[in-house]
């Protein structure tokens, strides 16, 4: 007779529980995954679908009761692990959407702006098109692929275990946010420099024939070099999508290390 012990049932559920809610992690915070397009039940399959394709791979999960305390304290470390990875990536796509904000501001298109179903907000239109671009970039690059492999490698540095996660990666995240402004200002910044001299030099126009409306001649100049300014920056838009993308993979596997109990 085929009988089954708590035991075993206890390591078939780890086996796939925690590993599903690392991934889950991933999927809640990801710019790609976490997208609105992508409905949760969608979300949630894609999730326990990888979970069972990598599960004959994973190390040996920790003895204990996945209902205990200290199982569920390993579910959230989990979690939270999945969460931080996602992240990682989601601050690239902010500091693309602040650049955009930046630029769309100094182009006088502050005022246009649409609702963006992703972060339930108005976003500008310049910051909306940027952050487009970027996503497909992002999907050319294979750089969703990327993602899912640091998620899988991120097993074999750092397995679910008991132990408390360390404490000095939750500062690597907060320190590396500062990385959103300092890309989004360099990113932004041509669009930034081109209309500063355009703002002096219309400056200078009206001061030398005050009879000229600065408001009828000033805005559609901006507009243009505005304009004209963001598409000569839009070529260098896949060096700087490639490079923040190998950023994340050192990032993620230093922020690894830094998880692994003391």
């Amino acid at each position: 007779m085929f009988t089954v012990t708590d035991a075993q049932i206890n390591g078939w559920l780890a086996l796939l529980l925690w590993p599903f809610l690392r991934i889950f992690g991933v999927f809640m915070a990801d710019p790609f995954f976490s997208n609105s397009a992508i409905s949760n039940t969608i979300r949630v399959s894609l999730a326990l679908l990888l979970t069972l394709l990598i599960a004959p791979i994973l190390p040996a999960m920790p003895d204990v009761p996945v209902m205990s305390a200290q199982g569920i304290m390993i579910g959230i470390n989990q979690l939270l692990i999945g969460w931080m990875i996602g992240m990682c990536m989601q601050l690239i796509f902010s500091a693309v959407e602040m650049a955009g904000n930046i630029a769309g501001l100094q182009m006088g298109l502050g005022f246009a702006s649409f609702y963006d179903p992703q972060s339930a907000s108005n976003v500008p239109l310049v910051a909306q098109f940027l952050s487009a671009a970027t996503l497909l970039l992002f999907l050319a690059m294979n750089g969703h692929l990327i993602v899912l492999r640091a998620l899988i490698e991120s097993f074999a540095q750092l397995p679910p275990t008991d132990a408390p996660l360390a404490s000095g990666a939750f500062r690597m995240i907060a320190e590396h946010g500062s990385m959103l402004f300092n890309t989004g200002l360099r990113l932004a910044m041509p669009v930034v420099g081109a209309l500063l001299i355009t703002n002096l030099s219309v400056g200078v126009m009206t001061r030398a024939a005050p009879q000229l409306n600065v408001f009828a001649i000033g805005f559609p100049i901006m507009l243009a070099i505005g304009a004209a300014a963001l598409y000569m920056v839009l070529p260098y838009l896949p060096q700087f999508v490639n490079g923040m993308i190998n950023e994340f993979t050192r990032f993620v596997n230093g922020l690894m290390q830094a998880l692994a109990p003391q």
